[in-house]
């Protein structure tokens, strides 16, 4: 595997597990952390662009805690992305991630990341100075978000992604899932439909170093396929990229377990080590600390890592 350095910072691909400490600045967050532990702190919105300084200040600290706490890289996003979700326009995404990333890159050394997948507002977090860009729909939605990181020379995550609203079960206690999803072959079918998303890069002249791929855990998979693609993830191996996976506090695991989000750490941890066993290299987390020393313990064992 090659190595990736961001913000002058290595990432050795195969040497550890690296950690991605997830930064909701959205109000509608499947996860319920919204960012912040209080409810009464919020982004900025249309109505009060700069009602948000409190917000922004907790942000901001939250991200320094995360970094503190082992996260290598900060994923920024401004647009919920649990099942049945409503989307938000291009200044609404601004307005909750642009000051967001300013404030962060002022504050921490580790790479920043942006979630999302408008080509504008890929476009301005990499000028605010975020250093990648996380695209959920895998350069799809917004073709043109391809040039952009190729004309900033940032890399991408690419994720696969079936996610369709009719398909979408909400139980108000455990949240939204994905029922009915149709796949020939599960993992046939994402190899196939991530190896479009490779070749979209590779034709905007995204360089291969520049590539992660994300299996898209929770989008448009049922709660058993999603238990399968975790079990079978080494064999995406073979597409020769490293792999992110994000399965943190995500509803499958509180329909296995039969709990919200907010009990959802064990299971959590439970996910981020079998993906570490079946070949992550980077995990995308919630609750950094605790998600740290499980990969620390699973590099011991799978990497025999100090």
């Amino acid at each position: 595997m090659s190595t990736l350095v961001m913000r002058g910072q290595a990432f050795h691909w195969g040497r550890q597990t690296y950690l991605m400490g997830i930064l909701n600045a959205t109000p509608d967050s499947f996860s319920g952390d919204g960012l912040v532990d209080s409810a009464a702190l919020h982004p900025p919105t249309a109505e009060s662009p700069a009602g948000g300084e409190a917000w922004l200040e907790a942000a901001i600290a939250q991200g320094r805690r995360m970094a503190a706490e082992g996260a290598h890289i900060l994923d920024v996003g401004g647009e919920s992305t649990r099942p049945g979700a409503q989307p938000v326009s291009v200044d609404e995404e601004l307005r909750r991630v642009i000051p967001l990333i300013r404030g962060l890159v002022a504050a921490v050394d580790v790479p920043i990341s942006i979630d999302t997948s408008k080509a504008a507002v890929a476009a301005a977090a990499l000028a605010a100075g975020a250093s990648l860009v996380n695209d959920v729909w895998g350069l799809r939605l917004d073709p043109p978000i391809a040039q952009v990181a190729a004309q900033h020379g940032a890399p991408v995550i690419l994720m696969h992604n079936r996610s369709q609203r009719q398909h979408v079960s909400i139980d108000p206690a455990l949240g939204g899932r994905y029922v009915g999803a149709a796949y020939s072959e599960l993992l046939g079918d994402i190899a196939a439909e991530l190896q479009i998303s490779i070749d979209l890069a590779r034709g905007a002249g995204i360089p291969d170093a520049h590539i992660i791929l994300d299996p898209g855990i929770g989008f448009g998979k049922t709660v058993a396929q999603n238990l399968e693609l975790l079990d079978r993830l080494g064999e995406l191996r073979s597409l020769g990229f490293p792999l992110l996976v994000g399965s943190s506090r995500k509803s499958f695991i509180g329909y296995t377990l039969d709990l919200p989000p907010e009990q959802r750490i064990e299971g959590t941890a439970a996910t981020v080590a079998i993906a570490i066993a079946r070949g992550a290299d980077l995990v995308r987390v919630h609750d950094v600390q605790a998600m740290a020393r499980v990969a620390r313990m699973a590099d011991a064992i799978v990497r025999r890592a100090p």
